[in-house]
């Protein structure tokens, strides 16, 4: 047996592939000049035979290891020929000429070409490869039989006995997916491979990855025992060069450390997706999710079933369908693509052909149609998606509620289909149609998508490399911290609330008002940072899931406005501000009561000006009144700053589309170049980026090894997107002209407009920091201007608007899950689409259901709670913009009119920064996001101070600290301490919920830890100033 020197990484004596080979993958070809084995025991690793070896073979020793590998040849020469051409397909078995120079027997020269196994062999390939791919080239035997040539071109998952290939099958269901082919990185540096798996490739293919087998190609077996020979020898020697195992960090691969840390930058094509599993899983999931969390929707106090929990739930549920439904004997079956290849194979080691399908009877064909593929990643993937489509509760039928129980309407269940389909699915095509700007770039790393990938590869791998010193495995670091978080939640949300409403400080003054005001949790600006409730910590998103910078944005923003204007301006009774609370999400009369909207209403719902004379303005506490303003010029620096900074990127773009829909020339897979051109990989006309190029600016026009892997799979088209916005657009019309509610069909277009002129800067700032810019307000406040007086097309206006841009960024996220998990986009759309209009359906049926069967629905007399609390917000939200107008807020003479100048503001604060920080790559005012800085706060109400500073402590603890101190650490769990920690908390607080307050067991039940944080001022909302009997604050007349 020929044995090949392995050097260093930088080794050379395998040449480089060919650049112009377009379809360079694991399987091809690899042209090598002659190579010359002998070399000692300690720097060299063996070869496998080319051909594939039957282990069912008694002549094969049992235990193949190092001392097999001795007692072979060390002096044989080898050269192998690349007749391969670049029109070759990936998928083909490719053939090569061996031409051994110490076999001159003419029968074995007159074989001609010889089919190539597609078996990972133990060479490993040259830097130049660049993705690490291995197994390609065929090392052709010193010694060969001529017998053995009949079973030349049979791969080796064909011939395993059945006895190894059952024990795999079985192992399957549980074991993972922890072959070699999908391996992550979980540093920016790159390391020795703790697995030292050979043969891992950027694509995996052939016989072993389409088996889907849940353990690692039996080559790799056979080699841990070579291995670890290797490895003590060279530890003996000082060396550990051949240690250095496969190179899984590729030089396209993602500049940011939070994408290596979580996201593979390889892809398994041959694995399952488009199967009944993953169908019936999806849409279970749609129904169940959609549906509860619509019931408790209009119930106080509620409980939301989070995506998070179905991706756990799902998990058990796809390995026990595995181990329901397959069998040891059951036929091979192919997948490309995620699709099944028409093509059923023997198992293993069977000598007869598969019994034709009309031979079997009729249940083990289902059974067999029902057990495709094996439980994996992409499928799990995909059922998240469905999930984190469908959980939450449709906006639309907040609007139904309003006019069915409120405004007293009644609407048909057509009409209740429509909106809610028509608001939901408009969403995806804003999200389809900027995959462009949003989804292919590197520059956009949607960090709320990488907890989910971190937890997919936590579930589904087994690699466990040292960090830091922690040798503790992913998997079983989320099992104690998810227990920890689920045990510990007890304490905060039932036995002893004080500790999540940790407002300490007022225990020793609970009458002062100053200190309720500066350091209540609950009412107050939370100036002390501390809870012990994960739910507060997280309430505006996960703290690790957002980059340092972005933080210190919000951070600096909190500061600034919150903690030092706010109190200012609350003290010098600025806007009436001191009369009322100086934190709520209530709006007051001029008495300092809650703003009672009924008295100001006809029997009709209609706006009565006389009685609003009458009555009242309306009045906002001063960081309402901020939180206004900030999100004024949020939303205008927004466009500043997208057109400042990445205005070239986004023309440059757009013109590329435009190219890309004319000429039907999307860029396919190309894998990267040679050694001489290492780091710039082949993606046409895309720059390429390099690890010091995570700062830099045309962030768009960067691609990745994620999107070179994408290019692989058929796009989805773009007129599919036009025509889906066409259809829904076109059903909008109908709604808003055929149905009572009073807004014209220009009107419906104007929201949409609104959408998307703001849409593309809103999903790029979300994409970057995590930080949603909401366009809810702006949409109220111009449909208030342009039809005043008219609530329910207040509702619409914002539906189709401000619903049409959230769900299309929760659709763009989903997008780049699907594109850091190499899912099909054709077959992502699908998934959506399905489970789009499933949770539509199931949310319309349930909803009539409880207006027939539910006692009092939304009134205060309604049994267990169902009072629609959220629906009655948005309601009294349409009254204030949709019948008393913007104009008694910001018109002329009104009480917040100075509000307008925030516009101007957030327009022009941008520019000087850019100007400055432009050409200055280093200084720190190009860390200023005034989008995220300004619109972050929108949050406040109904977040507290508490909310943004603790939750800012913990980002600068992890993202900051930990990660410059302890890289591989963050690198390998930061991300998946955040699912455990979201997870944890959403499993405690239904088993909370469901076992103990929902059944009324907590009622009566108190002590100290539950009353201690409800006395003082903090808890009753006191106002700094009171209002004598009989008075009122404010102007006399209005």
């Amino acid at each position: 047996m020929p044995v090949v020197p392995l050097k260093s990484k930088d080794d050379l004596s395998l040449m480089p592939l060919d650049p112009n080979d377009a379809h360079n993958d694991h399987s091809q070809s690899v042209p090598l000049r002659p190579i010359n084995t002998k070399t000692s025991r300690s720097s060299a690793i063996p070869c496998l035979p080319a051909d594939p070896v039957d282990l069912s073979n008694p002549t094969l020793p049992a235990s193949y290891d190092t001392n097999t590998a001795a007692s072979l040849s060390d002096s044989t020469e080898i050269l192998i020929r690349t007749p391969r051409s670049s029109s070759s397909t990936s998928h083909d078995f490719h053939h090569t000429e061996l031409n051994h120079e110490a076999n001159t027997d003419p029968a074995a020269d007159s074989r001609g070409p010889r089919t190539m196994s597609k078996a990972p062999l133990l060479i490993r390939s040259s830097p130049g490869f660049g993705t690490g791919s291995y197994g390609a080239a065929p090392v052709h035997p010193e010694n060969r039989d001529s017998d053995s040539d009949d079973n030349v071109s049979a791969p080796l998952g064909r011939r395993i006995s059945t006895d190894s290939y059952q024990t795999r099958r079985r192992h399957s269901v549980g074991a993972g997916r922890s072959g070699a082919f999908r391996t992550s990185t979980s540093s920016a540096n790159r390391r020795k491979s703790q697995s030292e798996e050979f043969g891992g490739s950027t694509v995996a293919d052939g016989p072993e990855g389409r088996c889907s087998i849940g353990e690692r190609p039996l080559m790799n077996d056979l080699a841990q025992d070579l291995k670890s020979d290797s490895s003590a020898i060279d530890d003996e020697d000082g060396s550990d060069d051949t240690n250095e195992g496969v190179d899984n960090d590729p030089p396209d691969n993602s500049p940011y450390a939070q994408v290596r840390a979580s996201v593979s930058p390889t892809d398994n094509t041959s694995l399952s997706i488009n199967t009944p599993r993953m169908w019936t899983l999806s849409t279970l999931f749609s129904i169940l999710g959609s549906s509860t969390n619509l019931f408790f929707s209009l119930r106080y106090p509620s409980v939301s079933i989070t995506p998070v929990i179905a991706l756990l739930l799902v998990h058990p549920l796809g390995l026990l369908w595995d181990y329901i439904l397959k069998r040891p004997d059951d036929p091979i079956e192919e997948f490309q693509d995620g699709m099944r290849i028409d093509r059923l194979a023997t198992p293993p080691g069977d000598n007869h052909e598969p019994a034709p399908l009309k031979e079997r009877s009729r249940l083990r064909r289902l059974r067999l149609w029902l057990a495709q593929g094996t439980w994996n990643e992409k499928e799990h993937s995909c059922v998240y998606v469905s999930s984190n489509v469908s959980f939450g509760f449709a906006f639309a039928t907040d609007v139904i509620v309003e006019q069915t129980q409120f405004y007293k309407q009644d609407v048909g269940i057509v009409y209740q289909l429509l909106l809610t389909l028509s608001t939901q699915i408009l969403g995806y095509t804003f999200a389809g149609l900027a995959r462009r700007f949003l989804v292919r770039p590197a520059g956009m790393i949607w960090p709320s998508t990488l907890m989910s990938a971190a937890m997919f590869t936590t579930l589904h791998k087994e690699e466990n490399q040292p960090a830091n010193g922690w040798k503790i495995s992913r998997w079983r670091f989320f099992f104690i911290v998810w227990i920890s978080g689920f045990a510990f939640y007890f304490l905060p949300g039932l036995l002893m609330p004080a500790l999540s409403y940790f407002n300490v400080i007022t225990w020793f003054a609970p009458d002062n008002v100053v200190v309720a005001n500066l350091f209540g949790v609950v009412s107050g600006l939370g100036l002390f940072p501390l809870t012990f409730d994960w739910a507060q910590i997280a309430y505006i998103g996960s703290p690790l899931l957002t980059p340092f910078w972005a933080a210190m944005n919000v951070i600096g923003g909190l500061v600034i406005v919150m903690w030092i204007i706010a109190p200012i301006g609350y003290y010098c009774n600025l806007f009436y501000s001191s009369y009322m609370p100086i934190l709520s999400a209530s709006v007051f009369d001029n008495t300092g009561k809650i703003y009672d909207v009924s008295k100001i209403l006809t029997s009709d719902f209609l706006f009565d000006r006389e009685a609003y004379s009458k009555y009242s303005r309306v009045f906002l506490p001063i960081t309402y009144v901020l939180s206004y303003g900030l999100q004024f010029a949020g939303l205008a620096s927004l466009l500043t700053h997208t057109t400042c900074w990445h205005g070239k990127d986004i023309y440059v773009q757009w013109k590329r589309s435009l190219k890309e829909v004319e000429e039907d020339n999307r860029p396919e897979y190309q894998p990267l170049e040679s050694e001489a051109n290492r780091g710039t990989p082949s993606n046409g006309d895309y720059p390429s980026i390099t690890r010091s190029s995570s700062a830099f600016d045309n962030i768009l026009s960067h691609e990745d090894v994620h999107n070179r892997l994408m290019r692989r799979y058929k796009d989805a088209p773009i007129t599919w997107y036009l025509l889906t916005f066409v259809s829904m657009t076109a059903i909008g019309i109908f709604v808003v002209e055929y149905y009572p509610i009073h807004l014209p069909w220009y009107g419906l277009l104007l929201a949409l407009g609104i959408c998307a002129v703001l849409f593309i800067p809103i999903g790029i700032v979300m994409a970057v920091t995590n930080q949603h810019s909401s366009i809810y307000l702006i949409c109220q406040l111009i449909c208030g201007v342009v039809f005043p007086g008219r609530p329910v097309a207040n509702m619409v206006f914002v539906t189709y608007g401000y619903i049409s841009s959230a769900q299309g960024i929760k659709f763009a996220a989903d997008l780049k899950l699907g594109h850091y998990m190499k899912i099909p986009p054709r077959l992502l759309f699908s998934v959506q689409m399905v489970a789009t209009i499933v949770s539509s359906v199931t949310q319309i049926l349930v909803l009539n259901w409880m207006f027939v069967n539910v006692p009092g629905i939304c009134t205060p007399s309604a049994i267990n709670g169902f009072t629609c609390p959220i629906a009655r917000v948005h309601f009294n939200g349409s009254i204030l913009w949709g019948v008393v107008g913007p104009a008694e807020f910001f018109g002329p003479n009104a009480t917040y009119r100075p509000l307008v100048w925030c516009f101007l503001i957030g327009a022009v604060a941008p520019i000087p920064l850019w100007l400055y920080g432009r050409n200055k790559k280093s200084s720190i005012v190009r860390k200023i996001n005034l989008p995220v800085l300004f619109g972050s706060l929108s949050w406040i109400p109904p977040a507290t101070g508490l909310n943004f500073s603790v939750w800012a402590v913990v980002c600068y603890i992890f993202n900051y600290l930990i990660k410059n101190r302890a890289s591989a650490w963050w690198a390998k769990y930061t991300m998946t301490l955040s699912a455990a920690l979201d997870s944890g908390l959403a499993f405690g607080i239904v088993v909370v919920f469901f076992g103990f307050i929902y059944p009324g067991w907590m009622e009566g039940f108190s002590w100290w830890g539950t009353d201690v944080y409800r006395k003082g001022c903090d808890w009753q909302a006191c106002s700094y100033n009171t209002v004598p009997n009989g008075s009122h604050f404010g102007p006399d007349t209005w």
